[in-house]
């Protein structure tokens, strides 16, 4: 490359023309023709100008591609420009399954009805509908029942890399072998 500022400019204008889809290293670093040391140099430089400079955007990286998404301080204004509806949330009981899917998958419905005893069929096509849960496969067990797990949207959406970044589950204590009343109580 001729120069740094070239440089810059031709990685700014990639991350532009590919959106929300983002990109990938490997792919600037073949289209560009870098190396990953040139790639990783321009990408620190690109957030410095984004930190120091009054931007609206900023420069993400996560579920292995980079994108420029506006800032928070936008928001509102996309909101007016967009009309944006506030019933886009998802529901308690959307985020519960959304859950059980992220930690458990692969996951058929039937089991995930069992963690939360009440029927997932509304909120698998709910999520699935948003494209954050989708077909894996098929179960070996009896009937081949569907397999559910989160999808690149899920990742995208809640800023990932991959499902090995959720929070851990805190430890479940067992007391099988506790009795019901406690050990003082006779009947």
């Amino acid at each position: 490359m001729e120069n740094q500022d070239h440089l810059l400019s031709l990685v700014e204008g990639l991350l532009f023309a590919v959106g929300e889809e983002g990109i990938s290293d490997e792919q600037l670093v073949d289209t560009l023709s870098l190396n990953e040391e040139q790639l990783h140099s321009s990408i620190d430089l690109l957030n410095q100008r984004y930190d120091q400079e009054s931007s609206g955007v900023e420069l993400s990286h996560y579920g292995g591609r980079y994108r420029l998404l506006s800032k928070g301080t936008v928001e509102p204004y996309l909101k007016i420009l967009f009309q944006e509806e506030t019933s886009s949330k998802l529901s308690v009981a959307a985020m519960e399954t959304l859950a059980i899917i992220a930690y458990k998958q692969p996951i058929t419905r039937v089991e995930i009805e069992e963690i939360r005893g009440v029927s997932a069929d509304v909120m698998l096509r709910k999520l699935q509908s948003r494209g954050l849960v989708e077909e894996l496969g098929r179960s070996e067990a009896p009937g081949r029942p569907i397999l559910y797990g989160v999808s690149e949207a899920f990742l995208d959406a809640f800023q990932l890399e991959s499902l090995q970044e959720l929070p851990a589950l805190p430890e479940y204590q067992s007391h099988e072998n506790d009795e019901l009343f406690g050990a003082d109580h006779e009947i």
